[in-house]
């Protein structure tokens, strides 16, 4: 059934994606995002042209701290559903920028909330992140295991955005699921993501930066798998259980509330190291890394890995698609965009 969903940033990486497959899936998007210069605009504003090629897509430039244009936005919209992507993403640069997460996550989200329970958004899906896990060693990383001790403000922001949403879930019987993405990339991916990075220096011949000698692990996820992951879990808005019933509440899965609130993990499950990386990347780019061995750097963690199961559960489905596979259609994809 087709259906009025806004997606905030969805000039963004993510955000380009899920408006997409929303599109072709009969929906009407309402898109918002400011546009800002965290990296370059015009790679915004080329997702934003793919997307406005679609008579059912509409955009709004606008700050989500801006209240009360974000309040007129909704009176206007009127959506059922809401995909709140925007971020300020980015771990470094939140330890000389602070303010900007802060303004965006915190304050822009706390708008979403206060508009999606006055307007009675059927399900908000809100983008939270692997970061949260912070410091944690057990492995694989699932949705029940503590995540008290981030390392990085912006993982502190989007953990503070999972309580933030629960007490909305709580309060008002706003709907709200919650999603951990591991590190998305993909055509028409971010600049300041480490395959773009290493891709744009090989290609140039220029040196990368390869920390703690790349035995960093990551859990790469194609962003198409991402992004219909994104909207599957739409469709399924958790349900509140009886506040009078704490035996219920007891009986069921130990992650869940009592409150119409859920948390997902969304990634591949299948970690591998930076140095495994860059010899795909070498494989798919024909050029040979040059590489400017560093340390760790302040923020970052040794290694993400997504426990999927509950995804499974929920939609009957998990990212599919092979590193190599991706890195394939990244490059190519890259090797277009910029004719290289």
């Amino acid at each position: 059934m087709s259906s009025t969903v806004l997606v905030t940033g969805a000039a963004g990486f993510i955000g380009m994606h899920v408006s997409q497959r929303l599109l072709a899936d009969g929906h009407r998007v309402v898109g918002v995002d400011n546009l800002n210069a965290y990296y370059d605009p015009a790679l915004k504003h080329a997702r934003l042209a793919r997307l406005q090629a679609d008579p059912a897509f509409s955009f709004h430039r606008l700050d989500l701290a801006e209240t009360d244009a974000v309040a007129a936005l909704f009176a206007q919209a009127r959506p059922l559903y809401v995909i709140h992507l925007a971020a300020q993403a980015g771990v470094r640069y939140a330890i000389e920028h602070p303010y900007a997460y802060s303004s965006s996550n915190l304050h822009g989200s706390t708008a979403i909330l206060e508009n999606c329970r006055r307007h009675g958004v059927r399900h908000l899906v809100f983008a939270s992140s692997s970061s949260v896990y912070g410091g944690n060693s057990k492995v694989p990383f699932a949705e029940t295991d503590p995540v008290n001790h981030p390392v990085s403000f912006y993982a502190a922001t989007k953990r503070a955005n999972e309580l933030m949403a629960h007490s909305y879930a709580h309060l008002f019987s706003l709907p709200v699921t919650m999603l951990r993405y591991f590190t998305v990339y993909g055509p028409w991916g971010r600049p300041d993501m480490a395959i773009w990075k290493f891709t744009d220096a090989m290609l140039a011949g220029r040196p990368i930066d390869v920390y703690a000698g790349g035995d960093l692990q990551r859990d790469f996820t194609f962003v198409d798998d991402a992004a219909a992951a994104t909207v599957a879990l739409m469709s399924r808005a958790p349900a509140r259980l009886s506040s009078d019933d704490p035996a219920a509440w007891q009986a069921s899965s130990p992650d869940s509330s009592w409150a119409p609130f859920e948390i997902y993990n969304i990634g591949r499950s299948d970690p591998v190291t930076v140095n495994t990386l860059l010899q795909r990347l070498e494989a798919h780019t024909g050029v040979r890394a040059i590489r400017h061995e560093l340390g760790m750097q302040p923020g970052d963690v040794s290694r993400t890995f997504a426990d999927t199961r509950k995804l499974a559960l929920a939609t009957g489905q998990l990212p599919q698609v092979p590193l190599d596979e991706g890195l394939g259609r990244f490059v190519r994809w890259f090797r277009a965009y910029h004719q290289r």
